[in-house]
């Protein structure tokens, strides 16, 4: 019995490979798929048949020679890898089954996808005229009074024309510089939009917000397709307060939530927040702020240790449906502990 067997096993086929694993090295994602051949030999006795060849993921498509191969003779198996989308390090097995002595033999393929280089004016999609930016808005956050904070803006052209550019600042803005660094932008070139902000020339606390207009080959478009949004929170500095100042300080007391009333659309709605200092130092109010600008206020400057007053309210209803409203407002004082009230007014239009 054993010799018939080592008969019949002699009569199989024997599945050879010249190697059995390729490393491509590094490639790029975006460079096209890539492709290795294994070249495989039957030296066995009977003529070799490849059943089936099975990739362990949908990236990696084999082709192989389907012809049963003779004794002595070559067949093969092109490994093919697609990288797109596939940044990293890569390792994938290739199952081989046929008719051999060994039934299922296996192949590797290895290497590391180099990521797409991507162009930064890809990622530009908001048009300025011939101009191409990601955005019109620069949020330099939060920064203490008397110091400059800087930020910018990137900005590119796809036309084959090359364009001049400059800004146009307002001059109420006294407080905000700007630069461009590339005054001469060709097709693919980045040019960017400088901007500075220097507390020191800011009139107030809280929230900032600046203009500047892209004026392209000498045109001056005062409108919103050029017009670039700048904005900053400016704080004030307590920092280098002792423990004596900070007993000393102010302090605001005011109610958190504020029913105005009622009023026919249309009209101007009328009323007043009530303050008070129950601190030690003279309260400052440095400024009542709403995004609303139909919100508007004129507040006492000044509230003395023990003293009460006021903060005048006027809304414009002008335009505004009927309904509930509420506006989340800030009361910016000199009050190291609550430096910035948060109060809720609400009011109903007819």
């Amino acid at each position: 019995m054993a010799l018939v067997a080592v008969a019949m096993m002699a009569q199989q086929p024997v599945i050879t490979f010249d190697k059995t694993e390729h490393d491509f090295g590094k490639i790029n994602e975006d460079g096209g798929r890539v492709s290795t051949v294994f070249t495989f030999k039957n030296e066995g006795m009977a003529p070799l048949i490849l059943s089936n060849v099975r990739a362990s993921c949908g990236c990696t498509t084999p082709t192989w020679t389907k012809e049963p191969i003779e004794p002595g003779q070559t067949g093969t198996i092109t490994v093919t890898y697609n990288p797109n989308g596939r940044p990293g390090r890569f390792q994938k097995t290739v199952t081989i089954t046929s008719n051999a002595s060994e039934a299922t033999k296996k192949v590797f393929i290895k290497g590391e996808v180099l990521p797409k280089q991507v162009k930064p004016s890809s990622k530009m999609t908001v048009q300025v005229g011939d101009l191409r930016m990601k955005t019109k808005t620069l949020d330099l956050g939060k920064v203490r009074k008397g110091e400059m904070v800087q930020g910018e803006l990137e900005y590119t052209t796809m036309t084959p024309e090359e364009h001049h550019v400059e800004l146009l600042t307002t001059s109420s803005d006294q407080f905000l510089i700007s630069q461009v660094t590339l005054e001469q932008v060709k097709t693919e070139e980045i040019g960017k939009f400088i901007f500075v902000v220097d507390t020191k020339k800011a009139k107030f606390l809280g929230p900032l917000k600046a203009t500047a207009y892209v004026m392209i080959d000498g045109k001056k478009e005062l409108s919103e397709d050029y017009k670039l949004t700048i904005t900053a929170d400016i704080e004030e500095d307590f920092a280098q307060l002792t423990q004596e100042e900070l007993m000393q300080a102010p302090i605001l007391e005011t109610a958190a939530d504020i029913e105005l009333g009622s009023i026919p659309a249309g009209k101007t709605l009328k009323g007043q927040i009530a303050v008070k200092n129950i601190g030690v130092n003279t309260l400052q109010i440095h400024r009542v702020y709403s995004a609303d600008e139909a919100v508007t206020f004129k507040p006492c400057k000044t509230v003395k240790s023990g003293k009460k007053g006021v903060i005048n309210v006027e809304i414009n209803t002008q335009d505004k449906k009927p309904g509930r409203y509420t506006r989340e407002i800030l009361i910016i004082t000199n009050d190291p502990k609550q430096a910035r009230k948060k109060v809720i007014l609400n009011w109903i239009i007819e």
